[in-house]
């Protein structure tokens, strides 16, 4: 076999080698060629020309300075481009080839099977006759009449497949009459264009793009077509504008063929100025003269938080929907059915190393339940308006061993229906902690002042100027032990923490005082150890009263907690007099509060608490969940909600395999005893509040899922939607109905998403 190197600008002593070694070539007989070295590992772009040519092949003629003519078992070799053919013609001054007969060739990881090739080595442009290609970025792989090479990173598909299933028969591919694919810019351009799902042509369109490497990128979204809200058919075609790394936008028309159409965009941002950060997002959607109400609808939806300076800061929060029916008529997803306050907000903070400043202004738009027009219980309550509120906090832990704080807040309330006026807080606090191995003593004094300034209305004619001041004094004490020991056959750490927490408040009179934002705190292990059972500083509950608790905690020796158990009850010494309007009178003592929680195994995790009646001698409310979760893709999930005169629930979900790539996704919420509104008689016997039923078919280039979910809209409307989807990786997802991704997510804690890494944003 012959072999030499060509430089593209050899020297004169390179050249005389040249002629030398083709003197020599032309008096010996051709050799058997060697083997093939494996393709080289695939580098980056550089400089090829700089690089020498090397050339083997079993016979070679021509003149080494101008042309080479090469046969039988050709390779050809510079930097990161490497070919073999059966015949080659190799020009010098053009660092071109051309080669014929069995082509193969490997450029930068990528490889190309070919009948005919003509490439220039210097500027990487030619083309390559019925080609087979396969690149290395997505190993994507097709055919095609002719690739033209327009340089290093860019190739033209022309009549050419295209797919990322592996093997001869793929299946999924997309047949196009012009593919541009341009590793440079990680985008890959399609012209006419026909999807085929096991050889079905399953979508048509003009053009199509898609990323290479599965990175977000602009282009058409794959359509999502299905049924509405109300079961009326409709198709969804979106684009996105990957605008920068850090900003994109999705416009999506939306075809309702019972209501016309419907135009939408969410635009999303990010990024740092001079002073700071800042991110942002932004969605709007509206129809023109929608064909069942006659009217104009619409939704804006925008949030957004920026800093501008140390320590300060400014953000909105704004929605707003055109009318009441929006959501009922126009939600795909549980959530958005069920907002009906729509928050408008706009605020400003300042924090500084030991003290903080905050100002809003805040209101709500209610959309009111279609079916309160019939049953005034359904009405939705709207909160009052902060027009506005400033806040002000300040605290320091330490100083001389003493803990101090203090909040500040003034709000001017409005609302149209109730009575209106500003309200001025101020609360101090300061607390001496006494904490030693084993025990601590942490004594508490809280000073509250509040005054009101109210507006005389017709619906309002008590007193304009109401103030209170009291004083608050706690005491917090506890324990801890700690022991060896084992759960579970591993050695752990327990620990024993009795805890005794007394509050003293005195008793004022507050029944004038109106009620702007104050409600009853949740009765929650956490509540048992606060100041005040109300969250709002419209009241402040008297107190004498003493909670008593104890926690065990089982630890690893890597710090990490396996197991907690909690008790916990309070005892009134006197019978709290202080109610907001319509709460019932007070015990002599609290419930009795138990909560376990913990990791049962590697494999098991479950959650906890009952709420128990001590004085009536029964329980209040209940619930235990569980979960089991013993590999990926396979989770199942149970748990029980009870609560006295209000609701009995179980709620089951699961993933888990069906066979070697079925799988199954469910979920049943069920209420075993509905109540009606006020909960104080059952109304049924039980009723389905929400389920879910899905199957996902994962094979080794796309994922196939589909389902049906049925949920609430309103209080007498459900919605049944059926989704259908197929996930091609490297390409799309093309979706019939909503998006069951997000449904399984949103359904099955711990569900496990089958495929990951298809290229959409």
């Amino acid at each position: 076999m012959s072999w030499f190197s060509a430089h593209p600008f050899p020297p004169r002593q390179v050249r005389a080698l040249y002629v030398l070694a083709t003197a020599a070539i032309a008096t010996s007989a051709p050799l058997h060629a060697q083997t093939v070295p494996a393709a080289p590992h695939p580098a980056s772009h550089a400089s090829e020309q700089d690089l020498p040519v090397t050339i083997r092949a079993e016979e070679i003629s021509g003149r080494p300075d101008r042309q080479l003519n090469l046969e039988r078992d050709v390779e050809l070799t510079r930097g990161q481009t490497r070919l073999t053919a059966d015949s080659a013609c190799y020009l010098r001054v053009e660092d071109q080839v051309t080669a014929t007969g069995n082509v193969n060739m490997w450029r930068f990881g990528d490889r190309y099977k070919g009948d005919e090739l003509q490439l220039n080595l210097e500027t990487g442009k030619g083309y390559l006759l019925r080609p087979e290609y396969r690149l290395q970025l997505n190993n994507a792989q097709g055919n095609a009449s002719r690739i033209d090479f327009l340089g290093e990173d860019v190739a033209l598909v022309r009549d050419g497949t295209y797919s990322t299933c592996e093997g001869p028969d793929p299946d999924w591919y997309l047949k196009s009459s012009t593919l541009r694919l341009d590793s440079g810019r990680d985008v890959g351009l399609a012209g006419k264009t026909v999807i085929y799902f096991k050889d079905v042509p399953i979508l048509g369109t003009p053009a199509l793009s898609f990323s290479l490497s599965g990175a977000r990128r602009s282009g058409w979204l794959a359509p999502t077509m299905g049924f509405g809200a109300k079961g009326k058919a409709e198709v969804m075609v979106p684009y996105y504008f990957n605008i920068a790394p850090n900003r994109d936008l999705t416009v999506f028309p939306r075809m309702m063929f019972d209501r016309g159409l419907q135009l939408g965009a969410t635009g999303r941002y990010l990024g740092v100025t001079g002073r700071g950060p800042y991110n942002g997002e932004t969605h709007v959607e509206g129809l023109r003269h929608d064909r069942e109400t006659g009217e104009d609808r619409w939704r804006v939806d925008s949030v957004h938080t920026q800093t501008l300076g140390p320590g300060w800061s400014y953000g909105w929060n704004l929605h707003a929907a055109s009318d009441n029916e929006y959501p009922s008529d126009f939600s795909r997803t549980v959530a958005v059915s069920a907002e009906r306050q729509l928050l408008r907000e706009v605020r400003t903070d300042y924090v500084g190393r030991f003290w903080s400043l905050s100002a809003r202004a805040q209101n709500y738009q209610v959309l009111q339940d279609p079916a309160a027009e019939r049953d005034a219980r359904l009405t939705v309550p709207r909160p009052y308006d902060r027009l506005p509120q400033i806040n002000f906090h300040a605290g320091r832990y330490d100083v001389a061993g003493f803990d101090w704080a203090v909040d500040a807040e003034a709000v001017s309330f409005r609302h149209p229906d109730w009575v209106r006026g500003n309200r001025a807080v101020a609360v101090a606090q300061a607390s001496y902690p006494i904490v030693r191995p084993g025990w601590f003593l942490t004594p508490k004094l809280i000073s509250h002042h509040t005054r009101y300034d109210l507006d005389r209305t017709t619906s309002y004619t008590g007193p304009t100027k109401l103030s209170r001041s009291l004083n608050t004094f706690s005491l917090d004490s506890g324990l801890v032990f700690e022991r060896d020991t084992s759960l579970f056959g591993r050695g752990v750490t327990q620990t024993l923490e009795p805890r005794l927490f007394y509050v003293y408040t005195p008793y004022k009179d507050q029944t004038l005082f109106p009620n702007f934002d104050t409600g009853r705190a949740g009765f929650n292990y956490a509540q048992l150890f606060s100041e005040n059972r109300y969250v709002g500083a419209d009241r402040v509950s008297d107190a004498n009263q003493l909670t008593a608790a104890v926690v065990s905690r089982f630890i690893q020796p890597d710090g990490a907690e396996r197991l907690r158990m909690a008790f916990g009850q309070r005892m009134y010494f006197s019978e709290p007099r202080v109610r907001l309007p319509g709460e019932p009178v007070h015990q002599s003592r609290s419930d009795v509060l138990l909560a376990a929680s913990g990791r049962i195994s590697e494999t098991w995790t479950f959650d906890s608490g009952v709420q128990y009646d001590a004085t009536g001698s029964n329980l209040y409310s209940s619930n235990l969940s569980m979960q089991w979760q013993p590999a990926r893709m396979k989770v199942v999930n149970a748990e029980y909600r009870y609560q006295r005169d209000s609701f009995r629930n179980v709620d089951f979900s699961a993933q888990w395999p069906l066979s070697a790539r079925w799988y199954g996704v469910g979920r049943v919420s069920y209420a075993l005893r509905s109540y009606g509104v006020g909960g104080a008689t059952p109304v049924g016997k039980g009723k389905l509040l929400e389920s879910l039923l899905g199957l996902e078919y994962k094979a080794d280039c796309w994922v196939f899922r589909f389902g049906a979910q049925r949920f609430v809209t309103a209080a007498q409307t459900t919605s049944t939607p059926i989704f259908f989807q197929l996930e091609l990786n490297g390409l799309s997802r093309l979706s019939l109905g909503s998006n069951p991704l997000e449904a399984f997510s949103k359904g099955v804690p711990g569900y496990t998403q089958l495929n990951t890494n298809v290229g959409r944003p």
